[in-house]
């Protein structure tokens, strides 16, 4: 019969605790982050819901809501940008619309306008256009007033339906 090694068994115990169908996670895993390399070229949308770093070339348009946006030193980008979080160390030419924080490091130039609640801009980067930095507050302050215009919507149906009838 065969005897697992000691490196064998020591994952086994490990993995016992899990669901056997499915595969181990390592201690320590970096977040999910996708990469364009330095060879890719997309032309188009990219969105999705995990990071994402950028070394190639990207035109268009870039969406990814809840997650952050690494502009590599090599990557070029001729997109809008809508993420959580933006971090430039290549070239990018575009408006970019963040819902946390934007991050321009020494050896990054951005040509477009800025909405952010946070900026970064070391010395030694680029920055054309325009920046409107908004406090948390005001997002807080637009979702309730939605909501309550919801409310009224809601509260005023039943009334027009009583006055047709």
């Amino acid at each position: 019969m065969l005897q697992p090694s000691d490196s064998q068994k020591s994952s086994t115990q490990f993995s016992s605790t899990q669901n056997s169908l499915a595969p181990g996670k390592t201690v320590g895993a970096p977040m999910e982050q996708a990469m364009i390399g330095r060879s890719l070229t997309i032309k188009g949308e990219v969105s999705g819901s995990e990071s994402l770093y950028i070394d190639g070339r990207i035109e268009g348009s870039i969406s990814i809501p809840d997650s952050r946006v690494t502009i590599g030193r090599n990557g070029v980008v001729a997109a809008n940008i809508a993420a959580r979080e933006v971090v430039i160390m290549g070239k990018v030419h575009g408006n970019i619309q963040c819902s946390d924080r934007l991050d321009i490091r020494s050896e990054g130039s951005l040509t477009g306008d800025v909405i952010t609640q946070r900026i970064s801009v070391e010395d030694g980067a680029v920055l054309k256009g325009s920046v409107q930095v908004r406090s948390a507050e005001i997002k807080h302050d637009k979702n309730q007033a939605q909501q309550n215009q919801a409310k009224t919507a809601e509260q005023s149906k039943p009334l027009a339906s009583a006055a047709h009838a």
